[in-house]
């Protein structure tokens, strides 16, 4: 069960066996059926989930009620809201399973225990914030940039698993078309 995150873990930093056995003694295994919401707006979240197996999506609802994508999560991935999971403070987003899920969750107490014991971990988490910034900055970048059909196509570049699992209007969301918006840019690029 935990070979796949001590994987993760070995790729950002050498580590002992017992730091690892003792990161995992730290880790409380979960499953979750699909469509089940790990952390709702306003809910302060307390957990960081690496994904063994399943699709998660976070969202936030914005000013007129629609649902807006923020990322998608599948397996070897973390999920979080890292700024109310540091902070403490009430989140602004949704945290929902797309598919039936197997989940290995880190709370803040143990992640401080984890770090305070074993500080090699502290590269492993920076490294994850650090390229999830850049993901996000890239993201910024080419929705500022890119026209409709660049950034499908980039998207189906960069996450060539994710359409295969989830719903068309998620990705749309996530794009930030609407669905019929992104029907027509599909059409589009199968004419060609």
């Amino acid at each position: 069960m935990f070979e796949k995150i001590n994987d993760y873990a070995l790729r950002c930093m050498k580590f002992e066996e017992q730091d690892l056995e003792y990161f995992d003694s730290l880790l409380q295994y979960r499953t979750f059926g699909k469509k089940t919401f790990l952390l709702l707006e306003g809910e302060v979240c307390q957990f960081e989930a690496f994904i063994l197996k399943g699709c998660i999506r976070t969202y936030y609802i914005d000013s007129t009620g629609a649902e807006v994508t923020l990322q998608f999560a599948i397996e070897d991935w973390w999920v979080s809201d890292i700024t109310s999971f540091q902070n403490q403070t009430p989140s602004h987003m949704y945290i929902e399973t797309l598919e039936d899920c197997e989940l290995l969750l880190l709370s803040p107490e143990n992640k401080e225990k984890l770090l305070a014991r074993v500080p090699g971990f502290e590269r492993m988490f920076r490294l994850m914030v650090q390229r999830n910034l850049a993901q996000t900055q890239e993201r910024l970048f080419r929705t500022i940039s890119s026209t409709a059909v660049e950034k499908y196509l980039d998207f189906l570049n960069r996450y060539p698993a994710i359409p295969q699992r989830v719903a068309q209007h998620y990705i749309a969301s996530y794009l930030g078309f609407s669905p019929e918006f992104l029907s027509k840019v599909r059409k589009k690029l199968s004419e060609k």
